[in-house]
């Protein structure tokens, strides 16, 4: 399995950063988890039009799918047609909520044509592109939100997506080669409805989860990690 990193900034962009988009990839298949504002450039620059076979959303906040509009566009009148049509995987009630955003910004009638949607279940494991995934919910505020635990049969890769502290982030991660935590905070938050973590947060559960490796993501440029956290960064390859 390979992982690449195509985007991991936090709501904001850090500069010269894409937000949320990691490519995975095995014999079997390509599969991208999220798609936020600068991951389709960065797609591009790579191969001229994406070419994967599934695209995993975790939540419906702008900076993890926000890329999915002009992938519809240019899939339907540039560069993308006549390409595949991916699966599009979404949280429960997520083909709905795209549909309702499509009537508002112009794209629902190609949505279809452009991806096939499907919607997984909490801890339900889909197969695509030679990839066992299972979503995992997590605490993000009041949104409806996932990680995703991607497998191919030799090495396993947790991402958080977005999150503040949960149980569900050690099983999520649970062994794993590769665990991408995000870390957007400085410290803790005092409030009681969270949705995010800070550094010390990510690595207590990175630690329960027995992973064998951190990768911090959807961290600020201004917010300095600890000597011996590993930062991700754009364009950075791990081969599992």
């Amino acid at each position: 399995m390979k992982l690449t990193v195509i985007g991991c900034s936090p709501a904001w962009p850090n500069p010269g950063s894409a937000q949320s988009g990691y490519l995975v990839e095995t014999t079997g298949g390509r599969l991208l988890l999220d798609c936020g504002p600068g991951v389709l450039e960065r797609l591009r620059a790579r191969e001229g039009w994406p070419d994967v076979d599934a695209v995993a959303i975790s939540h419906f906040h702008l900076d993890h799918w926000g890329d999915l509009v002009p992938w519809i566009f240019g899939a339907s009148f540039g560069p993308g047609q006549g390409g595949g049509r991916p699966h599009l995987w979404l949280p429960p009630g997520g083909a709905g909520t795209l549909r309702s955003l499509g009537q508002r910004l112009a794209f629902a009638p190609r949505l279809e044509h452009v991806f096939e949607l499907h919607e997984y279940g909490d801890g339900v494991p889909f197969d695509v592109g030679g990839f066992e995934v299972t979503a995992f919910r997590l605490s993000h505020y009041d949104e409806l939100t996932f990680g995703f635990r991607v497998a191919d049969g030799r090495s396993t890769l947790a991402y958080s997506g977005d999150s503040g502290p949960d149980p569900n982030l050690a099983e999520l991660a649970r062994d794993a080669d590769v665990f991408l935590c995000e870390a957007t905070l400085a410290a803790t938050e005092p409030s009681e409805t969270r949705g995010h973590l800070s550094a010390a947060e990510a690595v207590d559960a990175f630690r329960a989860s027995g992973a064998r490796r951190l990768l911090v993501i959807h961290r600020p440029d201004e917010l300095a990690l600890d000597e011996g956290l590993e930062r991700a960064v754009d364009g950075l390859e791990v081969e599992l």
